[in-house]
C-alpha cells in the first residue's frame, strides 16, 4: 500500500512500573483517536498490547507491544513497555529510539521508589519525559503530597500541567494550569468546560506558580514578568513547556483513569503540542551530516509463528524502500505494527519506527546502512545476568535443537545468556530473574517445540590440600602376554598460595625416569586433578616427580601416566584436601533508605562487606560493595528484590575461591554423596 502522507511523527514510549496501567493507556489512546473502534481489556487478554502468549498468561507485559494512531495528522506510534525489572532490557532498548516517553504510575505513596530506576534511565539518555498519575479513582491522598514524592525520585523538577478535580476519591475533572480553565469528563467523550471551582483556587494557584517558577528557572524574561507580578502569556507558556520538555529540563505531570479515558485526550494534546519532532532527536543522537544516507538502529528482534524474524528499528536518517539492502542483507518487507498485526508500507521515511522481515543475522542494538560504512550510535548497555537456571531437552534428541534456539531467543532478548559449563557441563540460562528465565523457557517450548527440564545449577566447587606429602609412591605393572607394561614414579606434592593454579615440575637425576616419559607422568596428574577425592577439580596445588624408576622392554609413556595416577591417588588422600567455592564481587545499588537491610542481607547470605558509599550522579542511593558466595547468589537477588521494592540490584564478577566452612562443606559431601558434581 501507499504511504499516506502526514503533517508530522511522534514516537513515545509507555514506561512505569508492573500494574501502573501501562497498556491499558495504550488501549484509550488507540481508542480516542480512532485506531480502534472498541477497547480491549487484560483480563479478557484482547489488548493491542501484551499480545503475546506469554505476557497473557502473566497478565504483564514481557516484551515491548508497537501500535500506531494518527491524531491532527500527526502519526503517533506508541511503544508500551514492560515495568517489571526482570524486563528492563526491553524498555531500555525501545526507549533509545523515541522522541518522548510517557512514564505511568500510581497514586500510591510506597511505590513511587519504583519509578527511580527509570527516571535515571530517561534523565541519563536526556529522554523528554511527561509522568501520568493514572488510576486517580483510586487517589486517598494529597495531590501537592503525590507530587512532592515523585520529585524526591526524579533529578528534574517535576511541573504540574494540569490540577485535579475530585469529589471525594473519583476524579471528576481537572483544571488546565496554562489557561485556567476547568473541565468536567465524561465517560468515552471529551471533558465539557465549566466554571473554575472557587474552593481548588488556593491549591491551583499555589500549583500554578510552581509550574511558573520551575520554568523561569530557564528562562529570564519569564522570571522577569514573575518578578514584576505580569502575568505571562499562553503562548509563553506553552512555548517554555515545549522547549524545556524538548531539553529534558523539566517534567510536565498529569493526572487521570485510563480505564475510563479521563485525562487521555489532554495527555494527547501536550504530546501533540510540546514534545520534540523526531529530528530534534536524531540531531541528539549525533545524527547529523549523513545526506540522504539510510541509516537505521534495530530496538527489537521478534521471532513470529507467521512471519518468521521481525527486527523493529527506528529510522534516523534517510529513506528504507521495499527490498533496500541494509548490511548486506535484503529486506523482506516493511511494515508498521498494531499489536500483532502488520500494515505493509512501500517506504519508510526518516524519523518512523517500523518493523523489517527476514533480516538475518541482524541483532537488536545493530546499526543499519546502505554503504557497507561502520556508523556507531550509543546504545543502551545489556545488563549482566544475575540468575541462572540449569536446563536440559525432556526429549533427548531435541539436544541438537537447543542451540539454534537459543540463539533466537538471545536475539530477542540480549539480557539472556547461556553457557556449557566446563566444571559441572551443565546447560546453564541465565537471565535477570525467575519470571524472566520462565518467560524464556515458555517461549522455547512454544515456538521451537522444546519442553525442558530445569535445576538450580551446581556450584563449580573446587578442592585443594592443606598440607604437603612426600615420595608417594605410585607403581603400574601389567603383564597380559608379550610386552607388559611398567611405570614406578615418586612424587612430592604440595599446597600453593590461592590463585595460583597447578604446576608440574622433576628432579630427576641419573635417568631413573627417561625424559619421554616424563610427559606422561605429567599427563597422569593432571588428569587426576580433574577429579580429586573429594570429587571436583584440584587447584593451587605444586607437583614434583623426584624418583622413579622403569624397564627397558615394558616401560611406556602410558605405564608411567597410570603410575602418577595411582601415587596421586595414594597421597592425596594424607594432604587433607578441603572444598573451595567461588566468591565473588558485587556493587548492589539501592535507595540509601533500604541500604542497612541491604547490609544485612549480605552478611545473611555469608557476605563480607567492604564498604559503601552515596553514588555521586543518582541522589538517594548508596552502592554497597561486598563478597558473596556464588552459592548464595540465586537467594540474594530474590531477598534483594523483596526487600527494596524490586527496584535494589547488583552487578558482580567472580574474584577469587574461599575455603568453605567445615559445617557447609559436609553438608555439600553428604548431599552429593562424596562423589562432587560427577
Amino acid at each position: 500500500m501507499t504511504n499516506k502522507v502526514l503533517s508530522g511523527l511522534r514516537n513515545v514510549a509507555i514506561v512505569g512500573p508492573y500494574s501502573s496501567g501501562k497498556t491499558t493507556l495504550l488501549e484509550s489512546l488507540l481508542f480516542v483517536t480512532g485506531a480502534i473502534s472498541r477497547k480491549g481489556n487484560i483480563n479478557d487478554r484482547n489488548t493491542v498490547g501484551d499480545s503475546a502468549p506469554e505476557a497473557r498468561d502473566r497478565s504483564m507485559s514481557v516484551e515491548v507491544s508497537v501500535a500506531s494512531c494518527e491524531y491532527e495528522n500527526i502519526l503517533f506510534t506508541f511503544i508500551d513497555c514492560p515495568g517489571s525489572i526482570e524486563f528492563a532490557q526491553e524498555t531500555y532498548n525501545a526507549l533509545i529510539g523515541v522522541d518522548a516517553a510517557i512514564v505511568v504510575c500510581e497514586p500510591i505513596t510506597d511505590r513511587v521508589l519504583t519509578l527511580a530506576p527509570l527516571f535515571k534511565f530517561l534523565d541519563d539518555w536526556e529522554i523528554p519525559h511527561l509522568v501520568f498519575v493514572n488510576k486517580m479513582d483510586r487517589a486517598n491522598i494529597n495531590v501537592l503530597d503525590t507530587l512532592h514524592l515523585l520529585k524526591a525520585v526524579s533529578s528534574r523538577p517535576l511541573v504540574a500541567h494540569q490540577y485535579p478535580i475530585m469529589a471525594g476519591e473519583e476524579l471528576t475533572g481537572f483544571i488546565d494550569l496554562v489557561t485556567e480553565q476547568a473541565y468536567k469528563y465524561h465517560p468515552g467523550a471529551a471533558a465539557d468546560k465549566i466554571p473554575f471551582p472557587e474552593h481548588l483556587k488556593a491549591e491551583e494557584h499555589a500549583a500554578r506558580n510552581e509550574m511558573l517558577e520551575a520554568l523561569a528557572d530557564f528562562d529570564d524574561h519569564l522570571l522577569e514578568e514573575l518578578l514584576e507580578d505580569i502575568e505571562p502569556s499562553q503562548e509563553e507558556i506553552l512555548t517554555d513547556l515545549k522547549l524545556e520538555l524538548g531539553a529534558d529540563l523539566v517534567v510536565p505531570v498529569f493526572f487521570g483513569t485510563a480505564m475510563n479515558d479521563y485525562g487521555v485526550r489532554p495527555l494527547l494534546e501536550a504530546l501533540l503540542r510540546e514534545t520534540p519532532e523526531p529530528e530534534s532527536t536524531a540531531i541528539k543522537r549525533g545524527v547529523t551530516n549523513f545526506g540522504d544516507t539510510p541509516l537505521a538502529q534495530v530496538l527489537k528482534t521478534f521471532y513470529t509463528p507467521q512471519g518468521g524474524k521481525i527486527s523493529l528499528v527506528r529510522v534516523w536518517n534517510g529513506q528504507l524502500t521495499d527490498g533496500i539492502v541494509l548490511n548486506g542483507v535484503r529486506t523482506g518487507g516493511i511494515y508498521r505494527l498494531m499489536g500483532q498485526q502488520t500494515q505493509s508500507l512501500n517506504l519508510a521515511n526518516a524519523g518512523e519506527i517500523v518493523a523489517l522481515s527476514r533480516m538475518e543475522g541482524i541483532k537488536t542494538g545493530d546499526i543499519l546502512t546502505n554503504n557497507g560504512k561502520t556508523i556507531e550510535i550509543k546504545r543502551a548497555n545489556t545488563l549482566k545476568p544475575v540468575y541462572a537456571l540449569a536446563i536440559t531437552p525432556e526429549k533427548r534428541n531435541d539436544e541438537v535443537k537447543l542451540s539454534s534456539a537459543i540463539t533466537k531467543l538471545l536475539e530477542e532478548d540480549p539480557s539472556l545468556a547461556w553457557e556449557q559449563h566446563g566444571d559441572t557441563h551443565e546447560v546453564i540460562l541465565w537471565g535477570q530473574g525467575e519470571i524472566h528465565l520462565q518467560v524464556a523457557l515458555d517461549r522455547l517450548r512454544r515456538k521451537y517445540n522444546l519442553p525442558m527440564s530445569t535445576h538450580l545449577p551446581q556450584v563449580p566447587y573446587k578442592e585443594t590440600i592443606r598440607k604437603p606429602a612426600s615420595s608417594v609412591h605410585g607403581r603400574y605393572k601389567h603383564q597380559s602376554g608379550g610386552h607388559g607394561q611398567f611405570g614406578d614414579v615418586y612424587l612430592d606434592i604440595a599446597p600453593t598460595p590461592r590463585g595460583e593454579g597447578f604446576s608440574f615440575s622433576e628432579t630427576i637425576v641419573g635417568g631413573v625416569v627417561p625424559k619421554q616419559y616424563i610427559p606422561g607422568v605429567e599427563m597422569g596428574v593432571r588428569e587426576f586433578l580433574n577429579h580429586g577425592p573429594l570429587g571436583y577439580p584440584v587447584v593451587d596445588v605444586a607437583v614434583t616427580l623426584t624418583n622413579g624408576s622403569y624397564h627397558s622392554v615394558d616401560s611406556s609413556e602410558q605405564a608411567f601416566k597410570q603410575a602418577a595416577r595411582l601415587a596421586m591417588q595414594a597421597g592425596m588422600g594424607q594432604c587433607q584436601p578441603t572444598l573451595l567455592e567461588p566468591i565473588l564481587r558485587i556493587q548492589v545499588s539501592t535507595p540509601n533508605e533500604f541500604t542497612s537491610r541491604v547490609l544485612q542481607i549480605l552478611t545473611g547470605n555469608r557476605g563480607q562487606i567492604l564498604g559503601y558509599e552515596s553514588i555521586h550522579d543518582w541522589p538517594g542511593w548508596d552502592c554497597v560493595i561486598a563478597y558473596l558466595p556464588q552459592a548464595e547468589m540465586q537467594h540474594f537477588i530474590i531477598e534483594l528484590r523483596s526487600q527494596t521494592l524490586g527496584v535494589g540490584t547488583f552487578e558482580w564478577e567472580f574474584d577469587h575461591l574461599q575455603e568453605v566452612p567445615e559445617k557447609i562443606c559436609n553438608s555439600i559431601l553428604t548431599n552429593n554423596g562424596g562423589n562432587g558434581s560427577k
